[in-house]
């Protein structure tokens, strides 16, 4: 049973040995392994049928699958064997192991939970007399796991099937279960794959929106757009509405903070290059009657595309009110009313 247990272990792990492993398990390092163990030899003749003891693993690993471990083993068996020999004498059996073995651990997988596969081989000594010592073969075949509790340390517990190989006076073959418990601390800090950094975008056209008018620079025919302008899908110029171009009451007159605005807009047309006429559209809230609305709002349109004028604009400007035939918002309040009360300039034509 045991020489077919390693054969088909040693398959698996010759099988996946050539498996690449991933690129982003980078851990390397050395550990030590203590554990304690548990032997039970069940009915080898002439021998107590259990034992304890303890052991220390000094082990590397190799990559995500593999781990290579030197494992050095003590046990130590005692009862009574009254009815037969033992080492060819009647005495309260006590029985020392002494050994070690090398292990190939596989790795199903290397997350917080460790299940793994080991197979291992090795030499013991036994002894239970002072005239009588014997050498042995082992070989050993399991499964078991790691939990890790950090980057430094392990739980570990298998169970495994120990095959002593070769014969012995009035001793036979001790074979049977073996249950290790213990711990791994790995040695110096845990590495860790780099976070890949990320992409950098490729500085195209297709990624460039040079006058933020969100139609990229591959394409805007028409670049270098006003800000806060709104823009066909071309990115020409369509309108722009001029946010705080107010009046003094039931008048015409700039107020000065209008001024402002317009002697900003008014640098911002000399300089841009689109020259289509532009239609100056006034706009009033609903206070008052829509006939009186309507002639102040063509007032104030006059005002502005006088004042733009008088600022050195070249465009064509057409003054047209609106009145208050189209608000932006329903007036509900005062602030409602404050946003359609607005100028706007709408580039005309093609």
């Amino acid at each position: 049973m045991i020489k077919r247990t390693l054969i088909a272990l040693g398959m698996v792990a010759a099988a996946t040995a050539s498996v690449q492993a991933d690129d982003t398990f980078m851990d390397d390092r050395w550990y030590v392994a203590p554990f304690g163990e548990y032997y039970y030899t069940g009915k080898s003749p002439g021998l107590v049928s259990q034992g304890w003891g303890a052991g220390l693993g000094i082990g590397k690993i190799i990559n995500e699958y593999f781990n290579i471990e030197t494992r050095f083993i003590w046990n130590h068996f005692q009862g009574n064997a009254t009815n037969r020999p033992i080492f060819g004498q009647h005495y309260n059996a006590q029985l020392d192991l002494l050994g070690g073995t090398v292990d190939v651990q596989y790795y199903f997988s290397r997350d917080t939970f460790q299940p793994y596969a080991v197979i291992a081989a090795g030499g013991a000594s036994w002894g239970g007399h002072e005239n009588y010592r014997s050498t042995r073969f082992i070989g050993e075949a399991g499964f078991g796991a790691n939990y890790e509790l950090s980057d430094n340390f392990l739980l570990r517990s298998d169970i495994r099937y120990r095959a002593n190989m070769g014969t012995c006076d009035n001793c036979g073959n001790i074979n049977g279960f073996v249950v290790n418990v213990g711990f791994e601390v790995p040695f110096g800090e845990k590495p860790h794959a780099p976070v890949a950094a990320a992409p950098v975008a490729q500085d195209t056209c297709e990624s460039r929106d040079s006058d933020g008018d969100g139609v990229n620079d591959c394409l805007d025919k028409c670049p270098g757009t006003m800000k806060g302008a709104k823009v066909d899908s071309d990115g020409c110029l369509i309108r722009i509405e001029l946010h705080g171009v107010n009046f003094k009451y039931d008048s015409a007159e700039l107020t000065d903070s209008a001024k402002r605005i317009l002697d900003e807009t008014a640098e911002n047309l000399i300089v841009f290059p689109e020259k289509r006429d532009i239609e100056v559209a006034g706009h009033t809230s609903t206070e008052g009657t829509n006939e009186y609305n309507m002639r102040l709002s063509i007032r104030r349109a006059h005002s502005v595309a006088d004042y733009l004028k008088a600022k050195g604009v070249t465009n064509q400007l057409y003054p047209k009110g609106y009145g208050e035939e189209y608000p932006l918002v329903p007036e509900h309040s005062e602030a409602d009313r404050e946003k359609n009360r607005r100028v706007e300039l709408i580039w005309m034509g093609d």
